[in-house]
């Protein structure tokens, strides 16, 4: 919903962990990703949305195990967004 207020239509897919977007070549790719880490008894959770991160970072890992789509951020969607902006919404 915060994406939608920002001019990012997203969703949940069906079978696959996150939140997925229409990537700027318009096939489906990830802007959000949900965690849970569970260490020596202690569990911490938490999501991020793709701001502005530099995705040549993602080149080297297959967020959340699935490799046939890929990672997208606002920015590289043409939505530049300043953190305090994605907060309000």
């Amino acid at each position: 919903a915060a994406l939608g207020e920002l001019g990012i239509e997203a969703w949940r897919a069906a079978g696959r962990i996150g939140i997925w977007t229409a990537g700027p070549d318009g096939a489906e790719a990830k802007i959000g990703a949900i965690g849970v880490r569970v260490r020596r008894w202690v569990t911490t959770h938490g999501f991020a949305v793709n701001l502005a991160p530099d995705l040549a970072h993602f080149t080297g890992i297959v967020p959340c195990g699935i490799d046939t789509f890929g990672v997208t951020s606002a920015q590289a969607l043409g939505k530049p967004i300043a953190f305090s902006r994605f907060d309000e919404a």
